[in-house]
């Protein structure tokens, strides 16, 4: 699969597709390799914040006793603050694989590299860690209040409808700025601003000119693909409130019930946690669409490794004919 190459909309989101159908075996292998443990532990973790985020408000509102909730936490702050340290660490670790191994996938597939190891994309992820740090921190301080500024307006002017247009146009063109802005950040010796900057008028640029503007291409394959995981992400996550839902429902002494906690104990209990955690695995998962859409909305904009390409194809031609 050509990766240094110009794509239209319709190119940007089947090639995405194409690209795991071609490289998808060994894009997971690499993957789980790497992140599968991490993913796993996170996930248990996750689980038992949920569950005792769940268990404590019942227990608390079985007789009206909202002290209860605020007790229990200042009873076990010590293991919870330590808990919690822990699963910000393996966040940050998992963050970085999340979103950096795509782009090093991607960046030696057009180095026309045939066969990538595992142990390279891990090399390639630990020389980097440092940088993924600074675009976090970076983000969070300069692009995200900016972002929630903007957000905020326009979940405002929701009442008069113009508000719900501005979300479905903003929220798909902030996640490129932002995916593109890592992209450029990791796969140059650019500095975070200059890849920023760089981003945002390749999102931005012309964007009232249908003929040389990306904007519209852009936004659309997010959008599509964007709601593509939305709808798998729900199917998984919504399974566990059915399940608590029918629990209740089955359930005719429900109401008389001292203590409604116990709708998540027992096996339904076990089941429910489960499915929850289940349903962060294949978030995920199905989330690598979403980045490699990203990079091939990079390599889309980067006129530069066009040429470099063409020049690449005539070298190889030329060594053709003289062999």
């Amino acid at each position: 699969m050509q990766i240094f190459q110009e794509r239209n909309f319709g190119n940007l989101v089947s090639d995405t597709f194409n690209f795991f159908r071609i490289y998808g075996k060994d894009y997971f292998k690499s993957y789980f390799i790497i992140n599968g443990a991490l993913l796993i532990i996170m996930t248990l973790l996750t689980i038992f914040f949920y569950r005792e985020f769940f268990m404590q408000i019942f227990v608390a509102n079985a007789g009206g006793q909202s002290y209860m909730f605020e007790s229990y936490f200042s009873n076990n702050w010590p293991i919870l603050v330590l808990v919690g340290i822990i699963a910000f660490i393996l966040l940050f670790v998992i963050s970085t694989v999340v979103y950096t191994f795509p782009i090093f996938y991607m960046k030696r597939i057009g180095e026309h590299q045939t066969k990538i190891t595992t142990d390279e994309l891990l090399s390639d992820m630990k020389k980097n860690i440092g940088k993924f740090f600074i675009f976090c921190l970076a983000t969070s301080f300069i692009v995200a209040p900016v972002m929630m500024v903007m957000l905020a307006i326009s979940s405002f002017l929701i009442v008069i409808l113009v508000g719900f247009l501005l979300l479905i146009l903003l929220a798909p063109a902030f996640y490129n700025v932002l995916y593109l802005t890592l992209y450029d950040y990791m796969s140059t010796n650019k500095t975070y601003f200059d890849a920023l900057s760089n981003a945002a008028r390749t999102v931005f640029g012309d964007m009232f000119n249908t003929q040389k503007t990306k904007f519209w291409k852009y936004w659309g394959s997010t959008l599509v693909l964007g709601v593509i995981i939305y709808i798998v992400s729900m199917a998984f996550s919504m399974i566990p409130y059915f399940m608590m839902i029918g629990n209740m429902s089955l359930n005719p002494n429900y109401d008389q019930i001292n203590d409604p906690s116990t709708i998540f104990s027992g096996v339904m209990g076990v089941i429910f946690f489960v499915s929850y955690g289940v349903s962060i695995l294949v978030s995920s998962i199905v989330y690598n669409l979403m980045a490699v859409n990203a990079g091939f909305m990079y390599y889309d904009s980067r006129q530069d490794l066009h040429r470099d390409l063409d020049i690449h194809e005539i070298d190889t031609i030329g060594n053709q004919t003289d062999a």
